[in-house]
């Protein structure tokens, strides 16, 4: 499988290194060491499939022209448009092509949350009650020196779009409404600190914030049979995965923990299933369009509410 990476940003050139010797071209448009400027420039003979890095404004382009010539496609998260014809047209595109075409969200290849994947589908909770997850890095500084990422709605595209993606793998749901509960610019134009939450079953409650000093990154799972917590992402380890067993009718519960230590494996794994994917094409433009839907009715809340002011 012959790669080009569009885009060599931090997340392209991470790209880059993981698909190694794959790597038929590079494409930038500013980046001096790119091999080509625009993706039309490469040869259509040179590549089977590319993984495109770019600013959110440039990725409908990039995906329509690399599905219409049948070239399979990873591209960086969120996958978002105004309007959701966009997004349909791409799944058409893709189908009629019969390509890949796939977003990347990595943290489900994180060792601990797929262990917590498969507990949960194995039932072993029971009822599931309350889902809370936590996401926080200290980016607020950085974010604030590019125009393009210190706009819009800020953290909830940026953080918030994996915490949605993991709403999905996890638990299997998509929400349909989603309150805003606090929004929040404290150092930056966007928000930089938001709580979302959900009126489920189970209930959700998502917090995002650019102003957490110390990296952090949390899934808490309250259920009849139990609790899971999962604490740490393996980029920043250790990352560790608590199940504790309800003790009735009440008491100190039983405890089994997973602790994993090791330099970020998600890039690497979730490259190796995009070339399986490749094999057998499919899309997740459908979660991609949820998402989108999710963050527009997020931006009508604002408008009309508050929180936005």
């Amino acid at each position: 499988m012959k790669i080009v990476i569009a885009g060599l940003g931090i997340q392209g050139k991470k790209r880059r290194a993981v698909a190694g010797g794959d790597v038929a071209a590079t494409v930038d448009p500013f980046v001096s060491e790119a091999d080509y400027r625009t993706i039309q420039d490469v040869p259509l003979d040179a590549y089977d499939a590319a993984l495109v890095c770019s600013p959110d404004q440039q990725k409908l382009a990039l995906l329509r022209y690399l599905l219409a010539n049948k070239k399979h496609v990873l591209v960086e998260k969120p996958l978002i448009a105004e309007r959701d014809e966009d997004l349909q047209e791409l799944q058409t595109l893709a189908a009629s092509a019969g390509v890949t075409c796939w977003t990347a969200y990595n943290h489900r290849f994180e060792p601990n949350l797929m262990r917590l994947q498969r507990l949960l589908a194995a039932g072993e909770l029971g009822d599931i009650y309350h889902v809370r997850f936590f996401y926080g890095n200290g980016t607020a500084a950085d974010v604030r020196q590019s125009a393009w990422r210190d706009a819009g709605m800020g953290v909830i595209p940026d953080l918030g779009s994996h915490l949605l993606d993991l709403t999905d793998y996890l638990l299997g749901l998509r929400p349909n409404h989603l309150e805003c509960w606090s929004g929040s610019r404290f150092e930056n134009r966007a928000f930089d600190h938001v709580v979302l939450g959900a009126k489920t079953r189970p209930a959700l409650q998502y917090e995002m914030t650019l102003l957490s000093w110390r990296n952090t990154f949390a899934v808490d799972v309250i259920a009849e049979k139990g609790s899971a917590h999962v604490q740490c992402l393996c980029k920043w380890g250790p990352s560790t995965l608590t199940v504790r067993r309800r003790v009735l009718p009440s008491g100190r519960p039983t405890e089994d923990s997973y602790v994993v230590t090791c330099p970020d494996p998600t890039w690497e794994a979730e490259y190796r299933a995009f070339l399986q994917m490749c094999a057998r094409p499919q899309t997740s433009i459908e979660k991609d369009r949820w998402i989108n839907a999710t963050f527009q009715q997020l931006q009508r809340q604002g408008k009309e509410t508050a929180w936005a002011a």
